[in-house]
């Protein structure tokens, strides 16, 4: 490899390197917590059959997602972890405590803790 050949392999890791790093950075600034009651996107606010807690796990059962009701906005709640859908499925009704980054009106959720 000549010395003109290597000056742009260098540079381009560099480049390379230094995107990659403002990526994972931006990723990491977007991560919010959010704190609110577990309902679901079907319904919202407004329960149509039994308690929040029984509506929301009848609704999340006929294929509505999981929802975060926090002061006057609903935010979807989009995960496959097992263990925040199981704490999901154990605070229906009641406050969580949900860390995940926020896209629209959507969080991914990284993590869910009981309130």
């Amino acid at each position: 490899m000549n010395r003109g050949s290597r000056w742009w392999a260098v540079t381009a890791a560099i480049v390379f390197s230094a995107t990659a790093v403002l990526s994972l950075h931006a990723l990491a600034v977007r991560k919010r917590t959010f704190i609110g009651e577990v309902g679901d996107a079907m319904c919202g606010r407004q329960h149509m059959e039994g308690t929040p807690a029984e509506c929301t796990r009848a609704c999340v059962a006929h294929s509505s997602k999981f929802a975060l009701i926090v002061g006057e906005k609903i935010y979807i709640l989009e995960t496959t972890d097992k263990t925040a859908l199981a704490t999901l499925d154990n605070q229906a009704g009641r406050n969580a405590i949900v860390t995940g980054t926020l896209e629209g009106d959507t969080i991914e959720v990284s993590s869910v803790t009981a309130k």
